[in-house]
């Protein structure tokens, strides 16, 4: 493995929060406080005082985020991860240690987990879990392994993970009301347009809570806007957080290594979409080699690609090769 291992030099700040991250949090800001009324309103329901003591303790809930057995709970049963076997930590060990020299981290912030899906990817979760597939470890080289583990650090030291999952966390009783109340609408108009003679109550039904819902709206805009909007300005800022890792594995010189792995994740996904749609035109451009220049543009558009929380793999390629050149 042609490493050159030089001298450690610990970085002042193991971690911070870029713009990106700071980003992620003020979006979720509107879709937070909606979920701290939820709380306290569901609290309130027993007492004053016992709401307020739920809604401060899912406040202070959020620092489980850096817990690290609170972590390993979440890797081994949320994202169904597993700790490495002794011959899979020796595998790791030297790759990991020359990642980090070169960032000026230590190597012991972290904790490596393996995930036993059959892809070629890696994951930065919480305040300290860097996961890699098994499929990874076994089919890259280790210079590859090195470009995938620092694009996952840069997501760490930048903040990235912590931010996603404490947006996520401060915003799940929103989300989760928002399911529910979809269901039950949904359930009241299916109930409500059994018959042909309730199909004129459910298109009534229907213009009734159209008209309520339109009027709550133009009531709390200032507030409901930001909710609404707050998913295309997350995948918006997903999507930044997602070059700027891969700008961090440039930084520690491990850029042509990922343009690699990402030229062939794409021509993997586009030979299986095009096996499982019969030559729909899935993945066009997938089957040529070469820089961005080889690969088609994107068709997928519309709302569709705003929701993306990853840039497509021309982007990201096009991306990597004006930072290499």
């Amino acid at each position: 493995m042609p490493f050159e291992q030089q001298r450690v030099h610990l970085k002042a700040y193991q971690r911070g929060a870029d713009r990106t991250a700071v980003g992620k949090l003020m979006a979720t800001v509107p879709t937070a406080l909606v979920s701290l009324l939820l709380v306290f309103g569901v609290g309130g329901l027993v007492s004053a005082g016992f709401a307020l003591f739920v809604t401060l303790v899912w406040l202070a809930s959020g620092a489980l985020v850096f817990h690290r057995p609170t972590e390993a709970s979440l890797a081994q049963y949320a994202l169904r991860m597993r700790r490495p076997t002794a011959e899979e930590r020796a595998q790791l060990a030297s790759v990991w240690a020359e990642v980090t020299r070169r960032a000026g981290v230590r190597s012991a912030t972290y904790d490596l987990w393996i995930d036993e899906r059959d892809q070629l990817n890696a994951t930065a979760a919480a305040g300290h879990i860097v996961g890699v597939t098994r499929h990874s470890l076994e089919g890259l080289r280790k210079e590859q392994l090195a470009a995938v583990l620092a694009h996952e650090l840069g997501h760490h030291v930048s903040g990235h993970a912590w931010a996603s999952l404490m947006a996520y966390w401060y915003s799940l009783p929103t989300r989760l009301t928002w399911s529910l109340l979809r269901r039950m609408f949904s359930g009241l108009m299916e109930v409500m347009g059994r018959g042909g003679g309730l199909a004129c109550g459910g298109g009534c039904a229907v213009l009734l809570l159209g008209s309520a819902a339109l009027a709550a709206l133009s009531a709390v805009w200032w507030l409901a806007l930001p909710v609404v909007l707050g998913p295309l300005m997350l995948a918006a800022l997903g999507r930044g957080a997602e070059l700027r890792a891969d700008a961090y594995a440039v930084a520690l010189g491990f850029g042509p290594e990922l343009v690699e792995i990402l030229t062939r994740r794409h021509k993997d996904e586009a030979a299986a979409g095009a096996g499982a749609g019969a030559g729909a035109g899935a993945g066009a451009g997938g089957t040529k080699d070469g820089p961005p220049a080889g690969l088609d543009a994107p068709q997928q558009g519309g709302l569709t690609k705003l929701l993306d929380s990853h840039p497509d793999y021309y982007t990201r390629l096009h991306h990597l090769h004006e930072l290499l050149e």
